[in-house]
């Protein structure tokens, strides 16, 4: 994607289906987010997630992307804390700004602020572009929360867990033919 390539990093805004009741303010408090910190990003409009009228040339919109390719090249990320894309964000060593929407998605956002790789987590009802901003800022500004970040993502890239699992049931369960 040549938008990677044309700058830093940039900073990666998706709630994947979580729209919430009006994703167009959700999209406008993304876009004044970016602007207020002065950073690129990437929104993804997703099922539901963001609406966009009016994009500027430091922000790509994107229905749906990898996220298991685009992660490892962002600055952070802000997502609703759905399990599966906190766990791409984990594997990607990138800080994470949890924006929980409903369900296990707080637990989430508060694993994620527990291991030092993102802040507290912010729920949607009551966010902010000023919270938000603030948030990305404390992100990028803390060193030791990317270090951290990285070397967890470092760590459960080089777990071997499955296939150990299965190695383990093979000898366990030995198959006759």
């Amino acid at each position: 994607m040549a938008f990677l390539a044309a700058g830093d990093p940039p900073i990666y805004l998706g709630f994947g289906s979580m729209g919430g009741r009006n994703p167009e303010a959700a999209g406008r408090m993304a876009l004044e987010a970016l602007a207020h910190t002065g950073q690129r990003g990437i929104l993804a409009a997703g099922w539901g997630g963001l609406t966009v009228g009016n994009v500027p040339p430091t922000v790509y919109l994107l229905e749906a992307i990898p996220h298991a390719w685009l992660f490892p090249h962002l600055a952070a990320i802000v997502h609703h804390g759905g399990a599966g894309t906190t766990a791409a964000a984990l594997r990607a060593g990138v800080p994470s700004i949890v924006v929980p929407f409903m369900g296990d998605q707080a637990f989430w956002g508060r694993r994620v602020a527990a291991l030092g790789v993102g802040p507290a987590p912010m729920a949607r009802k009551s966010l902010r572009s000023t919270q938000l901003s603030h948030a990305i800022d404390r992100v990028l500004r803390d060193t030791a929360m990317h270090q951290r970040a990285a070397a967890l993502g470092q760590q459960i890239n080089a777990d071997a867990g499955i296939p150990a699992a299965v190695a383990m049931v093979q000898r366990l369960l030995p198959i006759q033919a």
